[in-house]
């Protein structure tokens, strides 16, 4: 299963289509917030499609998207945030309570616009920096395991 991982458009629905048309073989779409007016362009777009799954950043006013989303695809429990309950941009440390208590083995978050990826303790940790700055990601999920893959949008 793959999924294209979204975060911090910020206004820019051709950044969030470009990078999900780059990725025709992705089942889910993950969008990590801060683009409610792009998301819901997305959803109108490809909800017939893809799975779409989104959740509300700090700059989402208005929004009713939850703030974190817990799911299991195929082998890999999903914790998926935007960050900002979790104070990412001040350390992992709420994001990695929030992960074990939950029982996640794969955490998606944005807010801080940094691409990350690391493992620790038997969990994936994945932000893949603003969409706006030209960053997304995508996840391969199969049963020899989770792997977190950095894209970059090519500007003409």
């Amino acid at each position: 299963m793959r999924l294209v991982v979204v975060s911090d458009s910020h206004g820019d629905k051709w950044k969030l289509f470009d990078a999900i048309e780059k990725e025709p073989s992705a089942d889910v779409i993950y969008f990590l917030g801060d683009g409610f007016r792009e998301f819901n362009e997305l959803y109108n777009e490809y909800s017939g499609k893809k799975c779409i799954i989104g959740v509300q950043g700090n700059c989402d006013l208005g929004s009713d998207l939850p703030t974190k989303d817990v799911r299991t695809l195929e082998n890999a429990k999903i914790y998926a945030t935007h960050g900002f309950v979790e104070r990412v941009k001040y350390g992992p440390y709420d994001l990695e309570i929030a992960a074990r208590e939950n029982g996640c083995n794969l955490v998606l978050f944005g807010h801080t616009h940094q691409p990350t990826s690391y493992y620790k303790d038997g969990i994936h940790y994945f932000n893949p920096g603003s969409l706006r700055d030209g960053f997304y990601g995508v996840v391969d999920i199969t049963d020899n395991g989770i792997m977190c893959i950095r894209k970059t949008l090519s500007f003409y």
